[in-house]
């Protein structure tokens, strides 16, 4: 058994934000991950909007710490260097009558504290935003929103995370917590872990980890979402974030730009009893295509080259982020869905706080690494600065992935910083994420991968144990 001071279950967006956070203080931290990498669960789905904070109640918690998450992530971004763009959204009205619901909207971002709210009309609609539907009367303008790249936010906070001394575990699944008088028992498939605090961040399986200490009134009732991936040539499809009104289960479908430069068009909203459902539909197509011709008519079916699912973690209308009394150290952070993205960074402070509550002493450690070394994506660097790199590193010249513009050396990297599958490989390098679907690279990738982890190319999985490429005749 491995004592430490505090066991974070999860690692998505916010357990790797806590994980983050709690890495500044003299403390023994484990996170402990059941999928093969981190980023595997719901933050593998997200649209990578930072929310302004625009759609929440004024009294919510993920109102309040979506508006302090916002301002946050800029500051981490950069510090971490991961890419944030700041594009603004806007909230498209078609009616007169919907003015009032807008400017209802608009009250309560203000009573939350979002900055620089107005109200544009359609010719400022008509002349920044030329591809939007003519019909279109009137809309609120967020300049604060913003998109940033999730699985790569979450690597960059993880191995930051890491440099400061928190211990990862990947592929460990808890299967049991046993409260002994003043810590915890962890059992996990692999080994049994102790601490005197347990975080629970656990996705759509918080309610299931929280049943484990005798918590039974969380209940995470999956929310699926289907979204599709346009060709990057339609990447000025917009030139902001564009919503309708939303309504009382989601923020409604949208037209996202994403930070790779693919706009998605999405989600939809539908209840699923199945945490594992990640199917698309033709109803989903057909609801979204629907949906976001009306804000914008261009937008064809043509157009799209990835379809997927995500499931959204709901356990009522707000966030549940609390100190369980009943069983003193154990900390539920659940219910995280939209705008959890954004709020993840205020999450983690607010964590800390009732940390602090409970008596665990947080001494500050003198040399803090605040830092993480951005990584060359060749797909977002200047054209006119590629051959200093090839001539600095030939492998930048290697180009594995074609569609995504994906060299060698990128791959090679991913695999040093933590990657073990296919899909660890395209949630950091984008290779394997263009129209061809890895018809091109994926092969390559595969030997690089068996090549740089010593294993057998047999052995390469799509996302961990169960996903393999290939079986080995031999097993």
């Amino acid at each position: 058994m491995h004592p430490s001071d505090i066991i974070i279950i999860g690692g998505g967006v916010t357990g790797t934000a806590i994980a983050r956070e709690l890495s500044r203080y003299k403390l023994s931290i484990v996170l402990l991950e059941k999928e093969a990498e981190l980023a595997f669960g719901t933050s593998k789905s997200n649209s990578g909007i930072i929310h302004p904070g625009t759609q929440n109640p004024v009294n919510s918690l993920k109102g309040r710490l979506c508006v302090q998450g916002n301002k946050l992530t800029r500051k981490i971004a950069k510090e971490l260097e991961v890419d944030f763009k700041q594009v603004g959204e806007l909230i498209v009205i078609f009616k007169e009558e919907e003015r009032i619901e807008l400017l209802k909207i608009k009250k309560e971002a203000e009573a939350l504290g979002v900055k620089e709210l107005r109200m544009v009309d359609r010719a400022w609609l008509q002349k920044n935003e030329p591809n939007l539907n003519k019909d279109a009367l009137a809309a609120l303008y967020a300049p604060t929103a913003g998109i940033i790249a999730p699985y790569r936010w979450v690597y960059a906070l993880a191995e930051n995370a890491q440099k400061n001394g928190v211990n990862i575990r990947l592929n460990c699944q808890v299967k049991k917590i046993v409260k002994q008088k003043d810590y915890f028992e962890v059992h996990s498939n692999i080994e049994t872990f102790s601490s005197r605090f347990v975080i629970n961040a656990a996705g759509l399986y918080a309610d299931e980890i929280a049943k484990m200490v005798g918590v039974s009134d969380i209940v995470i009732r999956p929310r699926k979402g289907e979204e599709f991936l346009l060709d990057k040539k339609k990447e000025n499809l917009s030139n902001h974030l564009l919503f309708p009104l939303p309504n009382s289960k989601s923020k409604g479908i949208l037209v996202i730009k994403t930070s790779d430069g693919n706009p998605m068009i999405g989600p939809t909203a539908q209840e699923t009893e199945d945490k594992n459902d990640l199917s698309t539909s033709d109803e989903g197509l057909k609801k979204v295509i629907e949906s976001t011709k009306k804000l914008i008519p261009s937008i064809n079916q043509n157009d799209i080259i990835a379809y997927f699912a995500g499931l959204r973690p709901v356990a009522g209308d707000d966030f549940i982020i609390r100190h369980e009394e009943k069983v003193p150290g154990f900390i539920n952070v659940a219910g995280i869905q939209s705008p959890g993205l954004t709020a993840a960074p205020a999450i983690a402070l607010m964590v800390i706080g009732l940390l602090k509550k409970q008596g665990l002493k947080l001494p500050k450690k003198l040399l803090f690494h605040k830092h993480h070394p951005k990584n060359v994506h060749l797909f977002s660097f200047p054209f006119s600065r590629i051959p200093e790199l090839i001539k600095r590193d030939p492998t930048y010249g290697d180009i594995v992935c074609r569609c995504e513009m994906v060299s060698a050396k990128e791959v090679r990297q991913a695999i040093k910083d933590g990657a073990k599958t296919l899909d660890g490989i395209k949630f950091r390098t984008r290779a394997q994420a263009g129209r061809c679907h890895g018809g091109f690279c994926t092969t390559r990738i595969m030997k690089i991968l068996a090549e740089e982890l010593n294993i057998p190319i047999t052995k390469i999985s799509k996302r961990g144990i169960g996903s393999e490429n290939i079986k080995d005749a031999r097993a």
